[in-house]
This record gives structure tokens, C-alpha cells and sequence, in this order.
């Protein structure tokens, strides 16, 4: 694996005695600190059910497209539900993708004055042709939870926190899953499946079908030029990314990375399964307080206009969602969007 372009770290060293679980957290500190992005193994996710996730999603995607329209995301205020191809942008240009958005089940906030960013706490949509989906996307949810806690208890050590850190700072967890297929092009140019982008809250875990490349994450060369680098999948392994909110929790230290996905030729497509593993709604984490070796490192929260990063988790989760899905918050919240358009 000596020509990959992302780092690779085996998960399973946790348990191989205190020595490999020291170089295991100064290898995620690094990865996470010098590219953003690693490739995960040793999680313990068997190849049984990763191929019953494949074989879920397959079967959605082949669902006639009134099963599909029935449960679009337009007839929910909370985001969830399918995207039709072509129904999702970023940085306003058409991401050439559908997909399934599943988040925690709940019941609707009520509360007319409760933050804006409780709108997109509520219920599932579930195509009600395929009630087999539920149970799979559950025990997928319960094992990356718990992939996901590990990972952030051996960050919290590396950054010289405690272990429970971000378990005490998290909350319930505002997770997502995202479901996707990248339907494959002719274009005599590579296409936007997704743009250039980073995630809004702390940590991803992507799943990617074998074989199907396209996902690309931007380096940065020593004198400071920018690049793309492809990151293809690699069996067995997850590919693990950083959000905004541990960029900000860590004052720049750890750095959230663009990426995109470019669509694959025809005839082929492409399914790939990110899960967000994100604090509750109304947590703000608190900036660690970092060793000071650490700390003369920390760059700072990268400062862009057109992406502010917000301390609250919530505030973060609601723009990346009303800029993702313009005709679910034209339909749902444009109160929201008026008040956005504001002069300041």
C-alpha cells in the first residue's frame, strides 16, 4: 500500500498493549494534523455486513421512481428522506448524485422559540417498499458509533485532554447517514458527483463500494500550492476525515480538508456510505487547551467568508443544510433565508 496518497492506521493497535496504542495516537495525530484524511482498518465492521449494506442500498436505488419520490427529502423541513439526481449543490453547483439521508429518529420540535437549528431535528423518511432497509441502516449506525467513540477518546489523549473529553462535550450525538450512488457520465470531461467541500461537524467515516474510485482530497505542497490526490478505496478500510468543529475545537492544530468526488464513466456508478459522527445540536465544544508544544503548532481557524465556521454545532449543521438543498429551504424555511439575506 506504499503508493497510497492518504495515510493508513490500524485501529486494532488500541488493543495490542500500551506501546502500539501510543503509536497509533501519535500516528492519528499526525495524519489528522498534516493531510486531514486517513484510511482506517482493524475497526471490527465484518465483510457480512458491509455487504448487506451494498446490497440495501443497491435495492433502493432500484426502486421505481415513484417509491423514491415518495419519500423525497422536498416533503421534509428536516432534510431527510431521498435527493434526486441533480437535487443537491455545494458552493451552488449541481451535484451529480442521489441519495438517502437518515439521521436520529425523533419527534418534531414543537417549540416555536427554540433555536433555528432544531428545525432539522425529526423523523425518517423509509421507503415503504423496502421495510428491510431499517434494520441494517440501525446495526450500521450502533457499530461506526462505536468505531467513532474510539477514535475521538484516542484523539482526546494525543491533543493531551482526557480520554473522555469529547464524551463528556458531545451530548447526544447529531449523527447522519448518507446513502449515495454517483450515476456514471459520458461527458468528455470529469464531472462534479460532489464539489469541492469540507464536512461541518467533527469526524466522517466513509464506507466506499470496492473498486470504485473517484473520491479526491486537496494537499498542500511545501511551498503552499494546492493539489488533488485521489483516495481509492482500499478493501477493508474506512476512509476517515475531520470536520470543521474539531478544526475549531483544536484552534487550527487539526485542519479540516477539502475534498469532492468526481463521477464515474459510464456504464458504471458508484455507492458510497459516509456516516457523520456529530456533538448534539446545542453543544458548543470548548477549544482544548493544548500542551504547549501542540499549541505553537495550532494555525488558527482557517478564515473564509464564504464558509464561516460556527462554534455551536447546530448553527454549522443548518448552513451546510440550507445551502445543500435550496428547494427544501425554499419550501420549509424561508423565513430563515430572508433573514439571511439581511444587509448586516
Amino acid at each position: 500500500m506504499s503508493d497510497l496518497n492518504l495515510p493508513i492506521l490500524d485501529l486494532s493497535q488500541l488493543d495490542a498493549g500500551p506501546e502500539a496504542a501510543a503509536r497509533f495516537r501519535e500516528d492519528l495525530a499526525s495524519a489528522t494534523r498534516d493531510v486531514g484524511f486517513f484510511y482506517l482498518t482493524g475497526t471490527g465492521v465484518e465483510p457480512e455486513l458491509e455487504a448487506r449494506l451494498l446490497r440495501a442500498a443497491r435495492d433502493f436505488f432500484a426502486l421505481p421512481e415513484a417509491d423514491k419520490l415518495a419519500i423525497e427529502n422536498v416533503k421534509s423541513p428536516h432534510f431527510r428522506g431521498y435527493t434526486r439526481v441533480g437535487g443537491e449543490r455545494t458552493r451552488g453547483a449541481v451535484d451529480w448524485r442521489e441519495q438517502l439521508d437518515i439521521g436520529p429518529e425523533r419527534e418534531a420540535v414543537a417549540d416555536p422559540d427554540a433555536p433555528a437549528f432544531f428545525r432539522l431535528v425529526g423523523p425518517n423518511l423509509w421507503p415503504d417498499a423496502q421495510p428491510e432497509l431499517r434494520e441494517v441502516v440501525a446495526e450500521w449506525h450502533e457499530r461506526l458509533s462505536t468505531v467513532a467513540r474510539r477514535l475521538l477518546r484516542a484523539w482526546a489523549l494525543s491533543l493531551g485532554a482526557e480520554e473522555d473529553y469529547f464524551d463528556r462535550h458531545f451530548g447526544d450525538p447529531a449523527t447522519l447517514i448518507k446513502i449515495v450512488r454517483y450515476p456514471g457520465t459520458s461527458e468528455p470531461e470529469p464531472q462534479q458527483g460532489v464539489g469541492a467541500h469540507k464536512d461541518s461537524g467533527v469526524l466522517t467515516l466513509l464506507w466506499i463500494e470496492p473498486g470504485r474510485g473517484g473520491l479526491q482530497v486537496e494537499r498542500e505542497g511545501a511551498s503552499g500550492e494546492r493539489y488533488w490526490v485521489d483516495a481509492p478505496p482500499v478493501p477493508g478500510t474506512f476512509v476517515v476525515n475531520i470536520g470543521e468543529m474539531l478544526e475549531y475545537a483544536t484552534g487550527g492544530y487539526l485542519r479540516a480538508t477539502n475534498h469532492r468526488v468526481v463521477s464515474p464513466r459510464h456504464p458504471e456508478d458508484r455507492i458510497s456510505v459516509p456516516f457523520f459522527f456529530n456533538p448534539a445540536l446545542d453543544t458548543r465544544l470548548p477549544v482544548i487547551d493544548l500542551p504547549p508544544e501542540l499549541a505553537a503548532r495550532a494555525r488558527g481557524v482557517e478564515q473564509d467568508p464564504a464558509n464561516p465556521i460556527h462554534a455551536l454545532y447546530g448553527e454549522n449543521a443548518l448552513k451546510s443544510r440550507l445551502r445543500a438543498h435550496p428547494d427544501v429551504a425554499d419550501r420549509w424555511h424561508a423565513d430563515l433565508l430572508a433573514e439571511a439575506a439581511k444587509p448586516a
